[in-house]
């Protein structure tokens, strides 16, 4: 079973770079950048669980990653499934923002993420209140099947305005999101605290020691006053880049 998961790994986030040496503030950085993704994740109803969480570089430019994996393959989200889905994305960034209070450049695969989900809501969706139910993007690709073939650029059939419009709305859910997970994430500061701690000392968790550090364990009650998280019976990636990353 490990080495399957080691295949998993290689393949979905490239191979480890232990050679790629972080200075202390780097790694600190790089170690609640991921949390973030995975408290996050840990936190919000649909989401797929955590299986790992890592500060050991891989890939081109994968300062530290977190795996996500589904146990079923998803062709149908909610709106709240979606927004939830951007609020895992924006997990890390908003953990820099509430603990170093500044933004680096660890996290541009989840800002084109975010914003292609949430122009996807707005312009193939109608997901959005102020331009309605109205499909205004041809392109049938769609982030829930990502390796779809990429077609041609499709000429847009409405105006400048419109065109304002739709921007502004992606501004305006990707803000949303981010202030969402700030609240998130503030409200869980101590245990974000400990669990970066913990990731600086062993570079790496799994599920298992994940739910052991936050005190969660499978069939506790998710709506309990008293469990900051839900296990759930439910692979993607997040991951800290590197300026040099395409």
């Amino acid at each position: 079973m490990d080495d399957f998961n080691n295949a998993v790994e290689r393949i979905v986030a490239g191979l480890e770079k232990r050679n790629r040496f972080l200075n202390p503030k780097e790694r600190e950085v790089v170690a609640y950048h991921e949390m973030g993704h995975a408290l996050a994740a840990m936190a919000l109803p649909g989401s797929d669980t955590v299986h790992k969480v890592s500060i050991i570089p891989r890939g081109i430019g994968a300062l530290g990653y977190t795996i996500q994996r589904p146990t079923e393959d998803r062709f149908l989200m909610t709106r709240e499934e979606v927004e939830n889905k951007m609020a895992v994305l924006l997990g890390g960034r908003a953990a820099e923002k509430i603990v170093f209070d500044h933004l680096s450049t660890g996290a541009p695969n989840d800002l084109a993420k975010v914003a292609a989900i949430a122009r996807t809501m707005i312009m193939r969706y109608g997901m959005s209140e102020k331009l309605g139910h109205v499909a205004l993007e041809k392109d049938q690709r769609s982030f829930l099947t990502p390796n779809q073939m990429a077609a041609y650029p499709q000429p847009r059939d409405y105006g400048e305005a419109t065109a304002d419009a739709i921007d502004g709305e992606v501004r305006a859910i990707i803000d949303g999101a981010f202030e969402r997970t700030i609240r998130l994430l503030k409200e869980r500061r101590d245990l974000l605290e400990r669990t970066a701690r913990r990731l600086l000392e062993k570079e790496t968790l799994d599920e298992a020691e994940l739910s052991a550090l936050i005190g969660t364990k499978e069939g506790d009650d998710p709506d309990s006053a008293n469990q900051p998280f839900k296990t759930l019976k439910r692979a993607s990636t997040s991951s800290t880049a590197s300026p040099r990353s395409p």
